[in-house]
This record gives C-alpha cells, sequence and structure tokens, in this order.
C-alpha cells in the first residue's frame, strides 16, 4: 500500500503537526501526514483564539518564516485586538478571536493544495527504529511505513486520560481516543517520559446567556492582521466577546464539589499549567479573592456556542452547571459539553537537540506538547521548526537553528532544550532577554530573508520585505538630516506640555520625545511632503517611529546580543566529558553531561551551572 519510502511522516496533524507537514513539503519534501481523524486537522481544542502576549510575537514569526498560522489565523478571525498598547512596542502583542470552524476547515484546504503532501487517516501505533536510526512508523492496523525522518507532534493524545469529577476514561480529545503504543516503543529506545496535565471549560448555548447583564469586549476600532502578506485583509465587520465575574456564592458552590475533584483526591498527579490555571484551583491558591474574570467569547460567526474563558475545570458535570448557573449573565445557562481536564505522555525536552531531533535516535524529530509545552502557538512553531530541520537532515543540509536574539522561537526552544520543564511551558515577553529586539512589528525583518534561503518565503516576500526596510530606514535618515525652526516646534511642543526649544533642531531628536507622536511631526515643514512622494504606508510609518523613539534601546539589545553571540561561537565537542574538569561545581559536571550543551553560551543557561563554572568551562576550550 505504501511503497515508497518518505522522506518525512509526520506524526498528528494539530497546529505542530500541521506546520511541520507544511514546511518539509514546501522545502520540496515527499512527506506523509498520518492522524487519527483527518476531520479534525489543527482542531482548536481549547480556547477558539490565535496569539496574545508573547504568543502573537510567535505566530507573526511563523508567517514571516512562511508558516500558515498567521495566514488562516487572519482568513477566519471574528475580532482582532492588540494587547498592551498603553506600553512600549516590545509589548504589543496580536491577538484574535477566531471561527473554529472556519480556522480547521482553512487549515485543511491549505495543506491539500500544498504540493508534497500525502495523508492517511489512522492511528500510528509504534515506531520503526533500526541501529538507532528512525526507518518508519507502524499503524494500529499493522501497516508499516518507511520514512527517512519522524516528526512526532501527539499533542495530548499519548495514553491520553480525560476526568471529569470521580469518573475517567481514555481519549485524547472530548470524543476522540488516545493514542496507544509509541510511550513503549521509546521507553524501550532509552527515552525518559513523564506526565503533564492540562484541562479545558464548559462550552455553553450563547442563546441561554444575558449579554446586558456583561462587560462587552469589543474588538480594535482599527482592526489589524498577522500575516505580512497581501493574501490577507484586516476585518472588516467584528464579533464581540464579554466579560463577567464569579462571585463568593460560585467560589462555596464549587467548593461542594473538592471532595469529587480529581485535583484534590488523588486522581490526577500530574502538573496541569501554571499559568492557565483551573477554577478549583484558582479558588483555593487565591482564597482570598472574592472573584475573579470570566471572558464569554464566541466560537465563530454563525455558531451559538460559546467558550467560558477562565472556567477551565474537572469538577463533577453537576457542580460546574450549578456553579455557572450562579455566575452573572449566566442564570438561565444551558451547557453544550461540560470542562474537563487530561492527562498524557511527554517527554523532558532536554533529550532533544537544538534542531528539535532526539538525542537518542537519528532522524526522530519532537514538537508540541510531546515536548511539555502548552498553547497552539507554542507548538505550531515547534512544528515548522521540526519539519524545515527534518527536511534539511533528509537533503544532507546544515540545521536550521534560530539564536535567543533572533526569536521567540529561538527564545522557547532553547529554554526547552537547555533548561527543560516540569509544568507545561507557556512563552512570555520576560522569557525574552532580547525582547526590544524581538518585537511583533519586526518579525519579517528578522526572519524573511532566512526563510527565503530555506525556499519557504516566496521572493515576492522578499521584496515586500526590502521595501519596508529600506522606506522606514531612509525616513529615519530624512527625520535625522532635516531641521525644524523653534517657530515651527515650539507650538506642537507646547500643546503636549513638552519642553520649548531656543533654536533650530533635528526633526528626529524631537521626534525621539516621549509625549511627540507621528501626527505632531507631520506638521512639520517637508514631512508630509516626504510621506507622500515616498508612498509610506502605515506600518513604514509605525516602523519608523519605533526605530526613532526607541533606538536607544534597541542598540544596547544589539550590543549585549554580541557578547552573547561571541559565547556562542565558542563551540563544545559533541559527548564531551565534563567529569574530568575536576575544578568545575559536581552539580554543574552533572548537568552538562546530561544535557550536552553545544555552546559555551548554552551551557552558562543551564541550571546550576555558576559563572564561575562557565569561567572554567572558558579556560579549558582555550578561551
Amino acid at each position: 500500500m505504501f511503497e515508497q519510502v518518505y522522506d518525512v511522516i509526520v506524526v498528528g496533524a494539530g497546529h505542530a503537526g500541521s506546520e511541520a507537514a507544511a514546511a518539509a513539503a514546501n522545502m520540496g519534501s515527499k512527506t506523509l501526514l498520518v492522524t487519527m481523524n483527518l476531520q479534525n486537522i489543527a482542531q482548536m481544542s481549547c480556547n477558539p483564539a490565535m496569539g496574545g502576549i508573547a504568543k502573537g510575537q510567535i505566530l507573526r514569526e511563523i508567517d514571516a518564516m512562511g508558516g500558515y498560522s498567521g495566514l488562516v489565523s487572519d482568513t477566519s478571525a471574528i475580532q482582532f485586538k492588540m494587547l498592551n498598547k498603553s506600553k512600549g512596542p516590545a509589548m504589543w502583542s496580536p491577538r484574535v478571536q477566531s471561527d473554529r470552524m472556519r480556522f480547521s476547515e482553512d487549515w485543511r484546504i491549505r495543506l491539500e493544495q500544498t504540493p508534497n503532501l500525502d495523508f492517511y487517516q489512522e492511528m500510528v501505533a509504534g515506531l520503526v527504529i533500526e541501529d538507532g536510526r528512525i526507518t518508519g512508523v507502524k499503524t494500529s492496523l499493522g501497516l508499516e511505513i518507511k520514512g527517512i525522518s519522524v516528526v512526532c507532534t501527539n499533542g495530548t493524545f499519548l495514553n491520553g486520560l480525560i476526568h471529569i469529577g470521580d469518573k475517567n476514561f481514555g481519549g485524547g480529545r472530548a470524543g476522540e481516543r488516545a493514542a496507544t503504543g509509541i510511550t513503549k516503543d521509546l521507553i524501550e529506545a532509552g527515552f525518559e517520559v513523564g506526565r503533564m496535565k492540562t484541562g479545558t471549560p464548559p462550552r455553553v448555548d450563547g442563546r441561554s446567556l444575558d449579554y446586558s447583564k456583561m462587560t462587552e469586549q469589543p474588538g480594535d476600532d482599527i482592526p489589524g492582521k498577522f500575516s505580512y502578506s497581501d493574501e490577507t485583509k484586516p476585518l472588516q465587520k467584528q464579533r464581540s466577546c464579554y466579560m463577567t465575574y464569579t462571585s463568593n456564592e460560585v467560589h462555596e458552590i464549587l467548593k461542594e464539589g473538592f471532595d469529587r475533584s480529581p485535583m484534590f483526591n488523588g486522581r490526577i498527579k500530574s502538573i496541569g499549567p501554571r499559568y492557565c490555571p483551573s477554577i478549583e484551583d484558582k479558588i483555593n491558591r487565591f482564597a482570598d479573592k472574592n472573584r475573579h474574570q470570566l471572558f464569554v467569547e464566541p466560537e465563530g460567526w454563525n455558531t451559538v456556542e460559546v467558550y467560558v474563558n477562565g472556567f477551565s475545570t474537572s469538577l463533577p458535570e453537576d457542580v460546574q452547571f450549578k456553579a455557572l448557573r450562579s455566575v452573572t449573565g449566566f442564570e438561565n445557562v444551558k451547557f453544550f459539553r461540560p470542562g474537563y481536564a487530561i492527562e498524557y505522555d511527554y517527554f523532558p525536552p532536554t533529550q532533544l537537540k537544538h534542531s528539535l531531533e532526539t538525542k537518542l535516535v537519528e532522524g526522530l524529530y519532537f514538537a508540541g506538547q510531546i515536548n511539555g509545552t502548552t498553547g497552539y502557538e507554542e507548538a505550531a512553531c515547534q512544528g515548522l521548526m521540526a519539519g524545515i530541520n527534518a527536511a534539511l537532515k533528509v537533503q544532507g543540509k546544515d540545521e536550521f537553528i534560530l539564536k535567543r536574539n533572533e526569536a521567540y522561537m529561538g527564545v522557547l526552544i532553547d529554554d526547552l532544550i537547555t533548561k527543560g520543564t516540569e509544568e507545561p511551558y507557556r512563552m512570555f515577553t520576560s522569557r525574552a532577554e532580547y525582547r526590544t529586539l524581538l518585537r511583533q512589528d519586526n518579525a519579517d525583518f528578522r526572519l524573511t530573508e532566512k526563510s527565503y534561503n530555506l525556499g519557504l518565503a516566496s521572493e515576492d516576500r522578499m521584496r515586500k520585505m526590502e521595501e519596508k526596510k529600506n522606506k522606514s530606514l531612509g525616513f529615519v535618515d530624512f527625520l535625522k538630516n532635516k531641521s525644524v525652526t523653534p517657530e515651527f516646534s515650539n507650538p506642537i511642543l507646547e500643546d503636549n506640555n513638552s519642553a520649548l526649544v531656543k533654536q533650530s533642531d533635528k526633526i528626529f531628536k524631537i521626534f525621539s520625545r516621549p509625549n511627540i507622536s507621528m501626527n505632531d511631526i507631520r506638521q512639520f515643514p517637508g514631512v508630509e511632503e516626504y510621506i507622500k512622494e515616498n508612498k509610506l504606508d502605515l506600518e513604514m510609518l509605525e516602523q519608523t517611529e519605533i526605530q526613532v523613539k526607541y533606538s536607544g534601546y534597541i542598540e544596547k539589545e544589539k550590543n549585549n546580543a554580541d557578547k552573547l553571540n561571541r559565547l556562542e561561537e565558542v563551540r563544545i565537542p559533541q559527548n564531551f566529558d565534563y567529569s574530568k574538569i575536576k575544578s568545575m561545581s559536581f552539580e554543574a559536571r552533572e548537568k552538562l553531561n546530561k544535557i550536552q550543551p553545544t555552546s559555551v553560551s548554552q551551557a552558562s543557561r543551564i541550571s546550576g551551572v555558576s559563572p564561575n563554572d562557565v569561567s572554567v568551562l572558558l579556560v579549558y576550550m582555550g578561551r
């Protein structure tokens, strides 16, 4: 049935698997995407939204790298918001509410239109490993499909166990069975395995809610979009979300079910996501708070199904129902389905290389929740990188690695490989030490050329990025060289409560003041004419403003990144034996031998490795 040998076999068609399959196929690899249900490609298992704090930056990076997540997020969006606009641009984070059904449909259509990509619906029940190398997969029907490389993106399906109150049953998602067999093969190959937990809220009938009692949460007045491509357009109309709150009454009802909660009676032993706790965990941990926010999110343009964000729970369904009926606006709520928790297998990511290839089995890659992450965006970017590297390996080319100062994707993967994780990992802007460089507005500047060189980004993408970059920098140079007299500048400075000037000054210097906006400087002689003559669009103007106002911060971070890269260039030989460096602490030797960092820079980020240990290592490396 499968006579050919595939270059890349992708196991699982969630967000990681979909991006992995698209990347490998678009790079020319003959790719097979195997999933248990082809109707659920890129299913939004939890919330119907993409992006958010740091996650929005990741989506824009995926788009700049030629991935599909940004495009699909745009075409299936029902609302757009730029979060954190009151803060500096390093914190701005785009987010969309999505039409859940359209999102999955758009993904499937894009994948079906991708050359070199085949599909097969069945459960992968095992891996074929020969002499430390992957050679294919085995299906539940006993088929053996041969492949040069395999990307495992199993999500929550590996030995998945669903909990609702005192009931539990096998499953990878509500209504879908768990995947078995792969964990056993990986343990036999020498992999360390662990268990993690995540949860999801109940879905309810929007017709049974009283929105007049809630606070409306509309989208932006001028909505943006994720993709840098002209293929998508900003929304012309949007659907609102709503906000309401729990109360002491709701909390007391929830507490009645604690004795039947798998979280508190010992049935769930694994660790859940710290930054997306269940409602019972919130009222237990934050007992001093008498209410918690709930966000009421529509699941699409035409459906009445509603997602109750903030009410993730594994309590018995009768307790969930009774408690929700005590929430303002939910007095007559009707359930579509209750919330639940799910436990699943993951493999500590310190067992991977930065390419996401496993250290133990050549040609085998892991991406997504199998590595201990949480979130669609974190999964998607790992899938993209695993797909790229699997394709490169088959082509006999060097692996593709993004550094911490190049992308949030680089930060995420480096954190996983270097530090590991014992709880579901979620990306935050605070995890990136160079976040002023890694903004959502400049992901195309940072990554389009790299993507183009890999054969992913089109020539049109490359041309558009270069035009935006050149015109933005050209406008910055114009402002640096163009002066304005006090006659023109002082009235604007006075209107903005800014100190007046006594002599002519460069527009760049005046524009650098925090309370002077682009609209202000457009009133200076020659500025509006320059904008029109050079056909500068809103993205170019925004880029110029950021480059002017944050030039000092950006330069400082670039210098710090250069220092990091110098340590990155001090390479450590493969399978280096640290036990022979006796002047290094025992803990450092133990951790370094386990993780086997590829550079001194990576070694310095390992927990338990002190600055003194790094100095010793540098001396030992002859630096």
